[in-house]
């Protein structure tokens, strides 16, 4: 009978082993790492470097839900950095988001008021009204780059009209779509949104481009909101994680919220650490990635390509229909190159792991096609004409997928 129980325990181990690694295991990653400096889709792509994993691998190794110092150390700085009381680490920026809006929001009805063009608008699958119940107001930025004042004022629903859901929070982002929100402006409308007993959330994911162009400290930056969350994965180059931060009750309150949306996590001191190591080594390579970006832009601009929306951090929105190209026939190009390049739609998106080459390689491929429809009889200056000066912006064509035609 024990030697029947140990052939069935040894059969089933022998079904659960499981090997992850191929025998091309190693030469695939290195495939993957150099394709990650030609694809210009977004910065999450961005993969943690050996010396990451190395500082990653001397993390503590406690149980987040009760004690984790590596996560306690972060969370401590980056209340510190921000100007705020308490942090919380979080999977991924919608959850911090998403919890960071129902912590606010306590009894319906409510709404949100936010750029039409918010993440939390269009890319969380509508988190905000599955989570908290609440309406988003999504406001066009009547300038066409980010709210202002007047937009806010005009959008903002106030009183007590039973027709409507007063609106609890305004929640602004910065960057977005890389462009940087002027922070006159965010003092302006958090001034007016606190005079009338709203909360200001800001979805600073990639706020870290905002310090390193301007030179703003932090702090600054999230003063005018009672909470942040901040991404350690876009651009940073950490594999996972954001960081929310606000008040002490407001966040005890969050890491509840935490839990029920099931991101009570364990043994994250390596996630922590990553984070650490990234704010460290990566943010001052943010610097770089701006000029790299300019590069590009630039570079489009001399081909003769419209830019709709300039690349003030590290995206630039462009349309090449102005010198008579599709976006289809870039993406379909793009990926026959003999390294090729991964693109989709109009906003390319720079990184820290973004090779020089790959920008080289793309406007070549550009200025080669523009060539080529040149010579097709395409004339740059009757579509100028014809256009009558209509500029599209990126509200208007950005496209997060593009398939070629058949």
């Amino acid at each position: 009978m024990a030697t029947d129980i140990q052939a069935r325990r040894a059969q089933v181990a022998d079904e659960v082993k499981f090997d992850i690694f191929t025998e091309t295991h190693d030469l695939d990653v290195e495939k993957q790492i150099r394709q990650i400096t030609r694809c210009f889709i977004s910065d999450t792509i961005t993969v943690p470097t050996k010396e990451m994993y190395a500082y990653a691998a001397r993390a503590s190794v406690g149980d987040d839900v009760y004690h984790e110092p590596s996560t306690l150390a972060l969370e401590a700085h980056m209340a510190r950095l921000t100007g705020k009381e308490a942090a919380l680490f979080m999977p991924s920026g919608t959850m911090s988001n998403q919890i960071a809006l129902r912590t606010h929001l306590k009894q319906p009805p409510y709404s949100v008021l936010c750029d039409a063009r918010a993440h939390i608008n269009k890319y969380e699958a509508g988190g905000t009204a599955f989570h908290s119940g609440a309406h988003t107001i999504p406001v066009p930025p009547s300038n066409g780059r980010h709210l202002t004042l007047r937009d806010v004022e005009a959008n903002v629903v106030l009183g007590y009209d039973v027709h409507s859901a007063p609106t609890e929070v305004v929640s602004l982002e910065n960057t977005l779509n890389g462009t940087i929100f002027p922070q006159e402006e965010i003092v302006a409308i958090s001034d007016f949104a606190h005079n009338k007993g709203l909360k200001m959330h800001l979805d600073g994911a990639r706020i870290w481009h905002v310090a390193a162009s301007t030179g703003t400290t932090i702090k600054e930056l999230c003063a005018p909101f009672d909470s942040v969350s901040l991404c350690f994965s876009k651009g940073l180059g950490a594999p996972v994680g954001s960081c929310l931060v606000g008040s002490k009750e407001y966040i005890a309150k969050a890491r509840w919220f935490r839990k029920l949306f099931g991101g009570g996590m364990r043994q994250i001191g390596i996630l922590a650490a990553s984070a650490a190591y990234a704010l460290t080594h990566n943010f001052p390579r943010l610097v770089d990635v701006h000029e790299l970006t300019l590069r590009l832009e630039q570079g489009l601009r001399n081909i003769g390509v419209e830019i709709t929306s300039p690349g003030e951090t590290c995206m630039v929105f462009y349309d090449p229909s102005s010198v008579g190209v599709e976006y289809w026939e870039i993406v379909d190009r793009a990926s026959k190159l003999p390294e090729p390049i991964v693109v989709s739609g109009s906003r390319l998106v720079v990184h820290i792991q973004t090779s020089p080459a790959a920008v080289d390689d793309f406007l070549q491929l550009v200025r080669d096609l523009a060539e080529e429809k040149k010579r097709a009889g395409f004339d740059a200056a009757q579509y100028k004409a014809q256009a009558n000066g209509h500029v599209r912006t990126n509200h208007d064509i950005y496209v997060r997928g593009v398939k070629p035609k058949p």
